[in-house]
């Protein structure tokens, strides 16, 4: 008959294994449950990793939403440019110019090649640097315009700065050469052009930009031609040159709108042109910072680009 203590060992040992199969299984079953409860998680909810990578598509789309508002800016602007291009053929070659979107088109497409090779690391990169740069030059442009403000809320004579162009100018497509050193038609070399040049036919009214009184009427056969400059008081003066005919004389007070004179060709000139000069203190300053009555910031912004795009200047 078998011994008591064998057969009380053989059932611990039977017990032993019986414990562990149960925790193998009971292991098992709540391996297997922790699987099916996070793929049914996973179904249902997202996890921190997840969320951010889904979401981070909103980002790219409010991104691409700005960019592409951008562009339509720029493409504005563009127009606006080959528009006032092509006024300038007219008037000087009775032509339209050459169309160059032929040969840009190739180019165009290659940037568009190299935007998509860049990974989006880079592009985010880039966005964020040209968007930094456009808020800093946002930030100073408000700077200047409240300046400019306070300094004629401040002024008693706020009518007697000229403050508009002096000409109908609505499509800001008439602006040809801008103040800074730019190409003489003539010497073909860099000159300072200390003004602004319209390029209109002649004959197109030209406005007296603020009050003030006649200071000089000039007839003689000079390189400026024919011109008029008035004293608008305060240090302010501007000069209107190569008119066609004046209608003002020396000494007779004008208010800003008042037509002063026709546009023309007359003096040292290479297309019928008005060139306007905005003078502070005796100093010749640029004149598009003086059209703030008639310019939103935004029309401020599209002239400064139209301007800076001509470097030939017409006198």
């Amino acid at each position: 008959m078998p011994d008591s203590r064998y057969i009380a060992k053989v059932r611990r040992r039977k017990t032993f294994w019986n414990n562990v199969t149960r925790v193998v299984i009971q292991l098992f079953v709540w391996t297997g449950a922790a699987v099916l409860y996070y793929f049914a998680f996973s179904i249902f909810f997202d996890t921190p990793v997840e969320y951010r990578l889904k979401h981070s598509t909103d980002r790219l789309r409010r991104e691409y939403a700005t960019l592409t508002g951008r562009y339509d800016s720029l493409n504005r602007v563009m127009e606006n440019v080959i528009a006032r291009d092509r006024n300038v053929f007219h008037i000087l070659f009775e032509a339209d110019p050459y169309d160059f979107e032929e040969e840009n088109a190739a180019n165009r497409w290659n940037f568009y090649e190299g935007l998509l090779s860049q990974s989006t690391i880079e592009l985010q990169k880039q966005f964020a640097r040209r968007l930094d740069a456009t808020e800093r030059a946002v930030a100073d442009l408000a700077d200047s315009y409240d300046r400019m403000a306070t300094a004629i809320d401040s002024c008693a004579y706020r009518n007697r700065i000229p403050a508009i162009q002096p000409i109908i100018n609505k499509q800001l497509t008439l602006l040809t050469t801008s103040y800074g050193m730019r190409i003489n038609p003539f010497q073909k070399v860099l000159r300072s052009h200390q003004g602004v040049d319209y390029a209109i036919p002649e004959g197109s009214r030209v406005f007296a930009t603020a009050d003030g009184t006649v200071k000089e009427v000039s007839l003689r056969n000079s390189t400026s031609g024919q011109t008029v400059v008035i004293d608008h008081g305060g240090g302010y003066e501007t000069l209107y040159s190569h008119l066609g005919r004046i209608g003002v004389r020396r000494g007779q007070r004008v208010r800003r709108g008042d037509i002063i004179a026709l546009s023309g060709n007359s003096g040292l000139s290479l297309a019928p042109h008005l060139h306007y000069e905005v003078r502070c203190n005796g100093m010749r300053v640029d004149p598009i910072h003086y059209f703030f009555m008639e310019l939103s910031p935004d029309d401020y912004q599209r002239m400064m680009r139209i301007a800076r795009s001509g470097m030939q200047s017409f006198d």
